[in-house]
């Protein structure tokens, strides 16, 4: 099928429905995007949880590994890894209780839009959460 971005209020109400984000690829360097990003939807009401193998906590929050490893019930899945690596994250997250998966601007694959949506997933793609969020909900 390919991927479709979905229309404006089903992304505001995945933004307003979430608590808890699951940051895939989150980096503990302030200067990176993924750290600037994650703390502005902390500061956001957010809480975020790192998923990285490479640190050990980022934003005050202990990092896991993987998604499985993540003993923290959360609805988001946001990913800041490139699009080649969308499709095994994809069947990771299937295997969590999350139904929203967000890749952030310029990470995009079809195949992993289709497998989600397979599965009842929500999919954003090739946005930034944090622009998103300032437009469809504010502060």
């Amino acid at each position: 099928m390919g991927y479709q971005h979905p229309d404006q209020e089903t992304i505001k109400t995945a933004l307003l429905e979430t608590k808890t984000i699951a940051v895939v690829g989150l980096s503990d360097k302030e200067h990176r995007t993924s750290y600037q990003i994650a703390k502005a939807m902390q500061q956001a009401g957010y809480r975020i949880i790192p998923v990285n193998p490479t640190v050990e906590e980022v934003l005050g929050e202990k990092a896991y590994d993987t998604l499985q490893d993540v003993d923290i019930d959360f609805e988001m899945i946001n990913v800041f890894r490139r699009s080649e690596f969308l499709p095994d994250l994809a069947r990771d997250a299937a295997e969590t209780n999350a139904k929203i998966f967000w890749a952030q601007q310029g990470v995009q694959d079809s195949s992993a839009y289709d497998y989600l949506k397979e599965r009842g997933f929500t999919v954003i793609m090739d946005t930034c959460i944090k622009v998103a969020h300032a437009v469809l909900v504010g502060r």
